[in-house]
Protein backbone atom coordinates (compact mmCIF):
# COMPACT_ATOMS: atom_id res chain seq x y z
CA UNK A 1 0.00 0.00 0.00
CA UNK A 2 1.30 3.43 -0.92
CA UNK A 3 1.69 5.95 1.37
CA UNK A 4 -0.99 8.35 0.44
CA UNK A 5 -3.46 5.05 0.66
CA UNK A 6 -1.84 4.71 3.89
CA UNK A 7 -2.14 7.77 5.37
CA UNK A 8 -5.78 7.94 4.09
CA UNK A 9 -7.08 5.32 5.69
CA UNK A 10 -5.48 6.16 9.24
CA UNK A 11 -7.63 9.45 8.42
CA UNK A 12 -10.55 7.81 7.33
CA UNK A 13 -10.34 5.09 10.60
CA UNK A 14 -9.98 8.34 13.14
CA UNK A 15 -12.59 10.22 11.25
CA UNK A 16 -15.17 6.79 10.95
CA UNK A 17 -14.44 5.90 14.96
CA UNK A 18 -15.50 9.52 16.28
CA UNK A 19 -18.67 9.71 13.71
CA UNK A 20 -19.48 6.96 15.58
CA UNK A 21 -19.02 8.22 19.15
CA UNK A 22 -20.91 11.32 17.74
CA UNK A 23 -23.78 9.42 16.35
CA UNK A 24 -24.17 7.09 19.41
CA UNK A 25 -23.71 9.89 21.87
CA UNK A 26 -26.92 11.83 20.04
CA UNK A 27 -29.09 8.82 19.30
CA UNK A 28 -28.43 8.58 23.09
CA UNK A 29 -29.29 12.59 23.52
CA UNK A 30 -32.82 11.39 21.42
CA UNK A 31 -33.60 8.74 23.60
CA UNK A 32 -33.38 5.69 20.72
CA UNK A 33 -30.62 2.89 21.26
CA UNK A 34 -27.91 3.72 19.20
CA UNK A 35 -27.66 -0.50 17.84
CA UNK A 36 -31.06 0.12 16.67
CA UNK A 37 -29.61 2.94 13.74
CA UNK A 38 -30.58 0.40 10.83
CA UNK A 39 -34.17 0.34 12.04
CA UNK A 40 -35.54 3.94 13.27
CA UNK A 41 -36.87 6.60 11.33
CA UNK A 42 -34.13 9.19 12.27
CA UNK A 43 -34.85 13.23 12.38
CA UNK A 44 -33.36 15.10 10.26
CA UNK A 45 -29.76 15.82 12.08
CA UNK A 46 -29.76 12.17 12.99
CA UNK A 47 -30.48 11.42 9.71
CA UNK A 48 -27.26 13.89 8.42
CA UNK A 49 -25.23 12.38 10.52
CA UNK A 50 -25.84 8.39 10.31
CA UNK A 51 -25.49 9.27 6.07
CA UNK A 52 -21.60 11.09 6.50
CA UNK A 53 -21.03 7.86 9.06
CA UNK A 54 -22.03 5.61 6.07
CA UNK A 55 -20.29 7.14 3.45
CA UNK A 56 -17.19 7.34 5.72
CA UNK A 57 -17.36 3.72 6.30
CA UNK A 58 -18.07 2.74 2.60
CA UNK A 59 -14.68 4.88 1.38
CA UNK A 60 -12.76 2.90 4.37
CA UNK A 61 -14.27 -0.31 2.96
CA UNK A 62 -12.94 0.89 -0.83
CA UNK A 63 -9.55 0.84 0.29
CA UNK A 64 -7.30 -1.89 0.26
CA UNK A 65 -6.23 -3.66 3.79
CA UNK A 66 -3.19 -2.39 4.73
CA UNK A 67 -0.65 -4.94 3.70
CA UNK A 68 1.61 -7.30 6.37
CA UNK A 69 5.05 -7.38 6.46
Amino acid sequence: MDHVKAARRVELESLSSELDARFAAAMRAHGFDPTQADTTALPGALAELYATRAETQAELAELPEEEQR
